[in-house]
């Protein structure tokens, strides 16, 4: 479980699609084998640690269902170690388990911030509401509109500054994970629905 507050931006060194390996600092300081860690988002497992840099695996549905096929040598990444009982959560409830692409229509200046808007498809914009939460690329973020095609958030400065969000442009593709919650909430009620609809009661 994470809560979406990147700690630092680590570096690709090397991946084949299976073996992701990346340079980092911070999250290195009690990083363990066999430990969760939030890359981009998406949460895996630490297989190896050593010269300053950590190895996770992946397989076809992470890189399916994230922007993973693109990554290359030097391609910055979003890090974040597991939450620990007792931290507080300055994000929200993030599981790491990434739900799709979104891709970035549009980026702008806003005074002080900068205005993202996010397109998506269907099947996750039914999740999203303003004002709910969201993770982009493993960023806990606030959603400021919803419209038809996608979403959009306001990203202060520091965000700005200390994530992947600096890096991206139009076009370019972007993890989502939507609240888990109104996936468990649309689970649990349908049934209800569906026998509205048969007429039964």
């Amino acid at each position: 479980m994470f809560s979406g507050i990147v700690e630092e931006i680590g570096k690709v060194k090397t991946y084949d699609l299976k073996r992701l390996t990346i340079e980092a600092t911070n999250v290195l300081e009690d990083l363990k084998v066999s430990e969760s860690i939030s890359v981009a988002g998406v949460c895996l497992t630490v297989v190896a640690l050593g010269d300053g840099a950590f190895t996770v695996e992946t397989v076809p549905e992470t890189v399916d269902r994230s922007n993973f096929g693109a990554l290359k040598p030097g391609s910055g990444v979003n890090l974040e170690r597991s939450l620990a009982l007792g931290d507080r959560i300055g994000g929200h409830m993030v599981q790491g388990h990434v739900d799709g692409r979104g891709q970035i229509a549009r980026m702008a200046e806003d005074s002080n911030s900068v205005r993202a808007q996010i397109t998506c498809a269907p099947d996750l914009l039914r999740y999203i509401v303003e004002k709910g939460f969201i993770t982009v690329d493993g960023t806990s973020l606030t959603i400021t509109a919803v419209n038809a095609n996608g979403f959009e958030v306001a990203i202060i400065p520091f965000t700005f500054e200390h994530t992947t969000l600096s890096e991206r442009s139009p076009g370019d593709a972007v993890n989502i994970e939507v609240d888990v919650t109104a996936k468990y909430v649309e689970r649990l009620v349908s049934p209800y629905f569906l026998k509205t609809e048969t007429g039964s009661s």
